[in-house]
């Protein structure tokens, strides 16, 4: 007798459309926040971080307005301007040619932040004169004319802020170095040349850093970003866009406004300070601090002495001289955030008494000059020798 053979049917478990337990393993989203960056205030004066050139899909940029904002407000930046080229406008088939409407844009994201955009535009020239930026204007659009003088002076009729762009860009350099015009001796004589970009990108130019203290320029330090932020700079791991620091009297964009015009600005880059002592002396003395201060130096002995720097600058030292009465490194390190040990020893050929000592080192990565790095005359860093 055939009896028939049960069916075993076997149905595959369908998993449920929402699985907790895989959720908790997927990395969360990026959260959006901001980093700042600790620089110390010159007396009277606020320190604000800034990018004065940024380019947008509204011209040759690969990045919506909006976006642009909150990559500065991420970065720890105070304010950016906004700096579309006016003649080149290789997106003109997909984004109409607006000149105002990127700023317009970003004003609005910048706003819900708190950030400061300003409006401006690109000067886009052959050599002499180049490129030139205009910020603070009203009307971007009357930039856009048939002669290069005529733009500059649209500009310099809304009282913008107008700067010499990357003026070591190898495409407009001559043998690889960069060039001081006639047209740019014009310009500056007729009050229409205000700044000088002395870091553009990944490029410092000494000769650009000369020509701001020989013709009393502002310096100016801007990122000049074409791709996403993140695409140029390592951000995860420290690395930032360069910036101008303004040292303004608030935070406003007038404020930003009359520091410029007044030259109180230095160029923040690749772990370097460019600008004046004015400005570059206090920053160093008030991130610079002795946590164990009190000390002496008898005979040969010595001392550990506890640095702190309490900025987001990493500070790099040399030693500039030799002193009789102790040995000191020839090289010291103050990372961002952190108190180092200094370890310093008599040589026992102080001669009796207790005096203080000018600790012979210059600090290189503050430049007040082209190959000139500031030189420290703080005492209170150095113990007592009895």
């Amino acid at each position: 007798m055939n009896r028939a053979l049960p069916l075993l049917l076997i149905l595959p478990m369908l998993a449920p459309a929402h699985s907790p337990t895989l959720d908790r393993r997927l990395p969360a989203p990026a959260t959006r926040a901001r980093t700042e960056i600790r620089i110390p205030d010159p007396p009277g004066l606020i320190t604000l971080k800034c990018d004065l050139h940024i380019h947008t899909v509204f011209s040759d940029g690969l990045v919506w307005p909006s976006v642009r904002a909150e990559e500065a407000w991420r970065e720890g930046l105070d304010a950016i301007a906004i700096t579309d080229h006016i003649e080149y406008q290789p997106h003109k088939d997909d984004l109409p040619t607006k000149h105002d409407r990127a700023t317009d844009i970003a004003r609005g994201a910048g706003q819900s932040l708190g950030l400061i955009v300003i409006r401006g535009s690109e000067i886009t020239r052959s050599m002499p004169p180049g490129h030139l930026n205009g910020i603070f204007l009203t009307n971007c659009s009357l930039l856009e004319v048939d002669a290069w003088h005529d733009a500059i002076k649209a500009a310099h009729d809304q009282g913008a802020f107008i700067f010499w762009n990357h003026p070591g860009w190898e495409s407009q350099a001559t043998n690889g170095i960069a060039v001081w015009y006639p047209e740019h001796s014009q310009i500056l004589a007729e009050g229409m040349l205000h700044g000088i970009e002395v870091v553009n990108g990944r490029s410092y130019y000494p000769e650009a850093h000369r020509w701001a203290i020989e013709k009393k320029l502002a310096i100016v330090s801007n990122s000049d970003i074409h791709a996403p932020m993140h695409m140029d700079y390592h951000l995860r791991d420290g690395d930032h866009r360069p910036m101008t620091l303004v040292f303004a009297k608030e935070r406003t964009p007038d404020a930003i406004h009359e520091a410029l015009r007044e030259r109180r600005s230095a160029a923040f880059a690749g772990g370097f300070v460019v600008g004046d002592e004015t400005f570059l002396r206090p920053i160093f003395e008030k991130s610079i601090r002795i946590t164990n201060p009190g000390f002496a130096i008898k005979g040969k002995g010595r001392v550990l002495v506890q640095i702190a720097n309490d900025s987001g600058i990493d500070f790099h030292l040399g030693r500039t001289g030799e002193l009789a009465e102790v040995t000191l490194p020839k090289e010291i390190t103050l990372p961002a955030g952190k108190t180092v040990i200094l370890d310093v020893r008599g040589t026992g050929a102080a001669p009796a008494g207790e005096r203080r000592l000018t600790l012979p080192y210059a600090v290189k990565n503050l430049l007040v000059g082209p190959d000139q790095p500031l030189a420290m005359r703080r005492q209170s860093s150095v113990p007592r020798v009895n």
